[in-house]
Parts: structure tokens; C-alpha cells; sequence
């Protein structure tokens, strides 16, 4: 199986796991005490958040195939409270 991975240092680890968990719709498979994972199925991915080092990663997407997913998606992102821009009907690299 092919897996993304993406590591994303963040301010403050347990508002990040709120966050990601309510994203994501499931708790993180591992939490240490500057360390959070999910190994996700749907999207296919191996994303973790650390305090490790400042700060950083400029843009983050995830792709889907149908109008639906994208409501669902961004309807979690919401709950998480973030402010989304939806982007239909594009083509990505």
C-alpha cells in the first residue's frame, strides 16, 4: 500500500489534536508528549503533528473525487472551526 506522509509542526499540540481528531473524524493512533499520528485510510495517509520545530507548512490539500466528499470534508473542516475556501471543479497538479 501506498501511503502519504505528511508532518506538520504545530504551536500547540493539544488544540492540534482537537482539531485534526474533529478533521479527521477519528482520535490519533499515537500520542506522545510532543507527538501526535494518524495512520488514515480515507485519505490514504500517514499524518503527524509535532512541537518539535517551529511552526510551518504552507498549504496542505486533500483531493476528492466527488461533490460529495468535498461537502463532507468541508463540513468537518468547519466543525473544526476552520474558515474554508472551496475550490470546485479544478484540476490539480
Amino acid at each position: 500500500m501506498k501511503r502519504l506522509h505528511l508532518h506538520v509542526s504545530v504551536p500547540d499540540l493539544a488544540q492540534s489534536i482537537q482539531f485534526y481528531e474533529t478533521l479527521f473524524g477519528a482520535p490519533a493512533t499515537v500520542v506522545k508528549g510532543d507527538y501526535a499520528k494518524w495512520m488514515l485510510e480515507d485519505p490514504c495517509v500517514n499524518f503527524a503533528i509535532s512541537t518539535h520545530r517551529a511552526a510551518g507548512l504552507d498549504h496542505v490539500g486533500i483531493q476528492v473525487d466527488t461533490t460529495e466528499e468535498l461537502s463532507e470534508l468541508s463540513a468537518r473542516l468547519k466543525a473544526a472551526g476552520a474558515q474554508t475556501f472551496d475550490e470546485e471543479a479544478t484540476t490539480c497538479c
